[in-house]
């Protein structure tokens, strides 16, 4: 399904489940598209959840914004989409960038939030060093293209082991890095390079959150979660074995059933 922001972005979009089904969006990473949801979207439908997942603008096939994509501009864009479905509140879920985007949405429509989760991502403002690593990376993108980018950093995205020990899985990962578009992940890396400090909206948070991180991810490591988790009062932590940055693909399993758990509990 396509919507098409006042702004003129379309952005594509799954809406599986019950309409009248508690309402969770979860928000892929960079640079990714809505597919990385995919074991989640079906486990959360068959939970009887409505489960409504974007590409966000940019990425999948949605549209390409070339410039500067600020967190705040991803929000919005999801907000617009909830008022487009008729949606009120909903869970917002996000993995990394997407972790990052609902803790935006959060700080900006937190009225429409009935709960967070977070997996793989950090709430701290970029540091100087990495607002210009990224701006590098985003003109680097822009003059090659993704493909040597994805090669260098799929043993990040997993770990190592899985690269190796799940083929589908990394040719799903890179496929998605590969097929981005460079001016989409350029936008994205320089609006991000200017994200604001979430630790002080996250430690105000009325609403339960749930902290999801694999055991083996150098990106946001477990000590980057177990500080957001002290940081949120009405907060749980989950830390996934044998996985890296992206524990919903590594080990879907046990990603699940963290997340269903925590639906159940609300």
């Amino acid at each position: 399904m396509e919507f098409s922001t006042k702004s003129g972005t379309t952005l594509a979009y799954d809406d599986r489940g019950p309409s009248d089904g508690p309402v969770v969006v979860l928000v892929h990473g960079h640079p990714f598209d809505r597919t990385m949801w995919n074991p989640q979207a079906e486990a959360v439908e068959r939970a009887g959840h409505r489960v409504i997942v974007p590409d966000l603008r940019g990425y999948g096939e949605s549209t390409v914004v070339p410039g500067k994509t600020l967190l705040a501009d991803f929000a919005d864009d999801i907000a617009a989409l909830l008022d487009h479905l008729g949606v009120e509140r909903a869970v917002v879920t996000g993995l990394s960038m997407g972790g990052q985007i609902a803790m935006e949405f959060h700080r900006l429509h937190r009225a429409r939030v009935s709960a967070l989760v977070l997996a793989d991502t950090s709430p701290v403002a970029e540091t100087e060093d990495g607002k210009v690593f990224r701006n590098r990376m985003a003109d680097r993108l822009l003059a090659e293209g993704l493909d040597g980018y994805a090669d260098e950093v799929i043993d990040k995205m997993l770990a190592p082991y899985n690269v190796t020990g799940l083929p589908d899985v990394a040719a799903h990962v890179l496929t998605m890095m590969r097929t981005t578009a460079p001016e989409g992940a350029a936008a994205a890396l320089r609006g991000r390079a200017e994200r604001p400090d979430y630790r002080e909206s996250l430690a105000g948070a009325e609403v339960p959150v749930l902290i999801v991180v694999g055991a083996d991810d150098t990106y946001t490591p477990v000590a980057d979660a177990e500080a957001m988790q002290r940081l949120i009062p009405q907060s749980s932590l989950v830390v996934v074995d044998r996985a890296g940055h992206l524990p919903n693909l590594e080990q879907p399993e046990r990603f699940d059933a963290a997340l269903l758990g925590f639906l159940g509990r609300l």
